[in-house]
């Protein structure tokens, strides 16, 4: 965990660029601050994007289930994911090196009082947006399931983004072994190679405790 701290390092935040305008000829009916809401609200709508939507892959993708069973995580399903006959939420994608082949990108899955989610790395390479999708969907499910606070989960996402950005790097090897993310609730985090099933490669997966209720 250590090793992880120190190479978290100065992380530069990109700063926010306002495009210049164009014209300086303004309409009398429609005011220069309602122009700016108007753009905001449109650039907001284009970059608002649901977790699995990467693909359109309707046809290719097994049957969903008639009804989600798993009221814990059915809300996943306005993320684009869909539920399979083990229980788990699943999000695929189509295999970019192979016209007509998906694989299954993330999967989530309640065992007794946790859950494992996993973001899969097909023959060891992360394609193409899944690095900050896999936070977005790793977050979402800590925002939803844990007892954090906003500064508590600024810290967790932090960390795990350095975590997948040295996976991506090749600085982290797979591994049996879990690093701790969050102490309270006894998160972990693990890279590692997939042992069960028919996908081939490597996956990033926390493993966190649900509060007892």
């Amino acid at each position: 965990m250590n090793i992880i701290v120190r190479l978290i390092g100065a992380i530069a935040l990109q700063a926010s660029v306002l495009a210049a305008m164009s014209s300086m000829a303004m309409s009398a009916e429609k005011p220069l601050r309602l122009r700016i809401q108007e753009a905001a609200a449109v650039s907001q709508r284009k970059t608002t994007q649901r977790i699995c939507s990467l693909d359109p892959i309707e046809d290719l993708l097994p049957p969903p289930q008639a009804k989600a069973n798993n009221s814990l995580l059915s809300y996943l399903a306005e993320q684009g994911f869909t539920q399979n006959k083990e229980g788990s939420w699943v999000c695929y994608a189509n295999d970019p090196k192979k016209e007509g082949r998906y694989f299954t990108l993330f999967k989530v899955k309640r065992v007794d009082n946790r859950l494992i989610a996993s973001s899969f790395l097909d023959e060891g390479s992360l394609i193409q947006g899944q690095e900050n999708r896999s936070l977005n969907f790793f977050m979402m499910l800590i925002e939803h399931h844990l007892n954090t606070t906003q500064e508590n989960r600024k810290g967790i996402r932090r960390y795990l983004e350095a975590f997948v950005s040295l996976v991506k790097q090749g600085k982290i090897k797979p591994t049996r072994r879990a690093f701790l993310f969050d102490q309270p609730n006894r998160g972990m985090v693990l890279y590692h190679t997939l042992s069960s099933g028919n996908l081939k490669g490597t996956g990033i997966t926390i493993n966190i405790y649900l509060p007892k209720s």
